[in-house]
């Protein structure tokens, strides 16, 4: 099943859903209602759908309280939350208890379209996204066409009327039961997925969602064959183009793993396929009633099937024991060893290549897969030089040059991505990080590459991609440019980087979407058509966005809207000045791991622990958490890492959105300043416009604020390049990705040892790991270049009050990047309120004076906070206001 970017949303959190939930709302016993919560994100649900529907409840009280009490849990309010209500005085409650943003489900067009749009305002007012029924004045719409019309009169309304962003409007096109005995509802489950092709083709950027569960009503009490419904159906919206669904992400079987006799009865029910569809899945549904989920087992007796099948087998679960003396059988049966790689190995790295992309395989068990295909090709590389062939001639698909723009260090994703590739049988000329622009024409012309990648993190990179596409264009050449990483986006590639070259540029936003988009690109058949598709659709992007201004409140209102630091009194810390430990072990640092996000980088998208149980990804994980700690084992006893550490803190005080740095407790001279920004959306009442200023006492107060930098240290690269040079990009990424994790434990421990010992104001604290992850703890640690502090240039302030290149090693770049990579650096705040938050959109007016402060040009400044502003710099601001207006 490909999931692609498809949504969870979590159905348990539901009165009229779950059983267990209601008696503990109506039984009061909220502190578990909040566990459940969390169950539900912690098994892999993105979006959280609340719903106090009941009788006997006081449905706003109880919407409140629950949405309240959630908000302070960061773990869960990391997630949004769906406000899910029968009741439009109930949705508003909770529209005005949600931190940041929401969706509203549902309105519809059920009681007309007074009603409809006054409701739409309201939740645009909030700032919340919207689900739309397909209900109308008639009732709901049972045929794809009527599910259709609705969607569509709804759309234009919302996009019309209302001041909604397509990309802000949800369709349910709802989903019914079948199997139910009623003729009538047999094609329920194929109008569900024609009306959403309709939308998805007739409404561009409109979402589609579902209630999965209703489509196996009639299967109550009999969970193996609900699941293999629940997995059915998602297999056939999704490629309908399904965005998300209300479900309970834990009991989600996997597609393949449905018997095939099951599946198959099923997929008559769904697809409406026989007249006895229901009456065949009935007679078999008994026999599968406590089976539970079936589990595809791979043959044990593998080793006795022929050599290209063990070949097969090996790349497909990553097995290298016996792949040389497997490589050498089929070369001895082969006519030529190139034979081998065309043959067998080829087949057995299409089928992984499949499996990735239909959601069957992750990412840990490619890289395995790319590892055993290169031990197969490296044993017959020296026979087919003995043939005087060239080396790695494998007859790839094409060859595809990467290259993390100059002034950029991070590059996991880039490999993980010329992984993916090349398991794909395409050639990948990886030219690394930090590569300026005229090199990478230069090695394009070199290797007559056929498509270009760029990558990069940091905001700065988006301008070196507008100058590659541009350069492209200077220097003539015709091949397609790919476009990946965290700091870019489909929008920004439209509106910016797509227009300075036009021989193709295709935003791709994670591995597994790299190899289609490449296989198209490729194809002289299909690149014309997808390359028409994509630049449409940019146009679209780029069309709604140049002119739009997007409302902000003015900075003087935002500022009047700071957050009140109280009269708190700040701690005197017990050192201050720069403090450089020198007794970091690995030992201590494992003890601080956030697991979490490591699995993220591979990919596998939940939280840990919760993780290594899951029934589709659980034995992946596990698998790679014992690789990762058996590394984690060498790099302890081996000294692989030096990791290092640098801290300070200062005296300081607060000068409007400003943080002064003294020279020294007298507090007379001025040593160094931060430039902080202010959140300017348009707040309800008693919620503030923060600044990280506002945690800092104003001059007069004494006060103080700390920083630090920490590293894994330069060997990380060194260890990582010589994996990548014997062919094992498996442990090339693993150590790259644990040296991630120690960076932020170093930041972990630091933190701690500032709190409990250096600072000094919490020094009885004792939070462990799980609550150290949680962030239960006074104080923050920022970082510049992050959410509250957006601009990466405050890190030339903090590197030169730390001396961090002379105390840990660690060096910006041009583009403020640190370097080696696996690296953290950041503040301390103290202040017992001290949250974390994000900036958000800001005005022309905030950046203005921005400039002004820091003494740089508008457009400089624009340039390093591109992601934040509510307005396109190349649109005067008279015109855009004009146009918006």
């Amino acid at each position: 099943m490909s999931t692609g970017s498809f949504i969870n949303i979590g159905e348990r959190t539901n009165v009229t859903g779950s059983a267990r939930f209601k008696k503990l709302i109506m039984e009061g016993d909220y502190a578990t209602a909040v566990e459940v919560a969390r169950q539900q994100v912690e098994s892999g649900a993105q979006i959280l759908d609340v719903n106090m529907d009941e009788g006997l409840l006081d449905s706003e009280a109880a919407m409140r309280t629950y949405l309240n009490l959630i908000a302070s849990e960061p773990d869960i309010s990391r997630v949004p939350v769906m406000i899910d209500s029968s009741k439009f005085e109930v949705i508003e409650a909770g529209l005005k208890c949600v931190q940041g943003r929401s969706v509203v489900n549902s309105i519809s067009l059920k009681e007309g379209e007074a009603a409809f749009l006054e409701q739409a305002r309201i939740v645009r007012r909030f700032g919340a996204a919207v689900v739309v029924m397909a209900f109308d004045e008639h009732g709901q719409a049972e045929t794809a066409q009527h599910k259709f019309e609705i969607c569509e009169r709804a759309y234009n309304l919302l996009t019309r009327d209302a001041g909604f962003d397509p990309w802000e409007i949800i369709f349910d096109p709802n989903i019914f039961a079948v199997a139910t005995g009623i003729e009538d509802h047999n094609d329920y489950a194929v109008a569900f997925f024609d009306a959403t092709r309709m939308i998805k083709e007739r409404l561009p950027h409109a979402l589609v969602s579902g209630g999965l569960s209703n489509v196996s009503f009639s299967f109550r009490g009999n969970n193996p064959v609900r699941e293999a419904m629940h997995s059915a159906f998602l297999y056939h919206a999704i490629r309908a183009g399904l965005d998300m669904a209300i479900l309970n992400a834990g009991q989600i079987t996997v597609y393949d793993d449905i018997p095939e006799e099951l599946r198959e009865r099923v997929e008559d029910v769904l697809l409406n396929r026989r007249d006895d569809s229901t009456d065949r899945l009935l007679a078999i549904a008994d026999k599968y009633r406590d089976s539970g989920e079936a589990q595809k087992k791979s043959d044990p007796k593998w080793r006795e099937a022929s050599v290209e099948e063990r070949l097969s087998h090996a790349l497909v679960h990553g097995i290298t024991d016996h792949v040389i003396d497997d490589t050498e059988e089929a070369r001895q049966k082969a006519e030529r060893p190139l034979h081998v790689i065309e043959g067998p190995l080829m087949d057995g790295m299409n089928i992984v290549g499949e499996l990735f992309g239909e959601g069957k395989m992750f990412l840990p068990q490619v890289v395995k897969s790319a590892r055993v295909m290169k031990t197969a090709v490296g044993h017959l590389i020296p026979f087919m030089e003995a043939e005087k062939k060239a080396a790695g001639d494998t007859s790839a698909k094409g060859k595809i040059l990467m290259a993390t723009v100059k002034g950029d260090v991070h590059d996991i994703g880039k490999n993980i991505v010329g992984v993916v590739l090349a398991c794909n049988n395409y050639d990948v000329v990886d030219m690394g990080v930090m590569v300026p622009t005229e090199d990478i024409i230069a090695r394009a012309r070199e290797e007559k590459v056929d498509a270009i990648g760029l990558s990069g993190l940091i905001t700065p990179s988006l301008d070196r991609m507008v100058e590659v596409a541009s350069e492209m264009t200077r220097a003539g050449l015709d091949i397609p440019l790919l476009i990946g990483g965290a700091t870019t986006s489909k929008k920004h590639t439209a509106i910016k980087i797509a227009p300075a070259y036009k021989h193709g540029v295709v935003h791709v936003d994670d591995a597994s979407k790299a190899v289609g988009a490449v296989s198209k690109l490729l194809s002289k058949e299909r690149k014309p058509q997808y390359l028409a598709e994509v630049s449409d659709e940019y146009a679209r992007l780029a069309g709604g966005m140049t002119t739009r201004e997007r409302p902000t409140t003015p900075i003087a209102a935002a500022r009047a809207n700071a957050f009140d630091p109280g009269d708190h009194v700040p701690e005197r810390p017990a050192r201050t000045g720069m403090i450089v430990p020198e007794d970091i072990t690995i030992a201590e640092l494992r003890d601080y791991i956030d697991w979490s996000p490591f699995f993220w980088t591979w990919e596998m998208r939940q939280t840990f622990p919760a993780i290594l149980d899951d029934p589709e990804k659980g034995e992946t994980a596990r698998e790679l958490y014992g690789h990762a700690q058996a590394m984690l084992d060498r790099i302890e006893a081996e000294d692989w890492f030096a990791p290092r550490a640098a801290l300070a803190i200062w005296p300081a005080n607060r000068d409007g959105d400003d943080l002064i740095v003294w020279a020294d407790e007298d507090r007379a001279t001025e040593r160094a300043r931060f430039h902080m920004l202010r959140q300017q959306a348009d707040k309800r009442a008693g919620r503030a416009n923060m600044c990280l200023s506002d945690f800092v006492m104003p001059v007069g107060t004494p006060d103080w604020i700390g920083g630090f930098a920490v590293t894994s240290g330069p060997e990380v690269h060194e260890i990582s390049d010589r994996f990548k040079a014997e062919g094992n990009d498996y442990d090339s990424i693993l150590v790259q990705s644990l040296a991630d994790r120690l960076a932020e434990a170093l930041a972990e421990l630091m933190h701690a040892r500032l709190r409990r010992e250096y600072w000094g104001y919490a020094p009885d604290e004792a939070v462990p790991n799980e609550a150290l992850i949680r962030e239960d703890y006074r104080g923050i640690r920022p970082a510049p270049g992050y959410p509250a502090c957006p601009d990466h240039t405050e890190k030339r302030t903090l590197f030169e009050l730390l001396d961090a290149q002379r105390t840990t090693g660690l060096k910006l770049t041009e583009s403020c990047a640190m370097w080696p990579a696996a690296a953290v650096s950041g503040f301390y705040f103290a202040h017992p309120d001290a949250a974390y938050f994000g900036i958000g959109r800001i005005g022309r007016d905030q950046v203005a004076d921005y400039a002004a402060r820091k003494g740089i040009p508008v457009s400089e400044a624009e340039t390093w906070l591109a992601p934040n502003l509510a307005y396109d710099p190349a649109v005067p601001a008279k015109d855009a206001l004009r146009r918006s207006a």
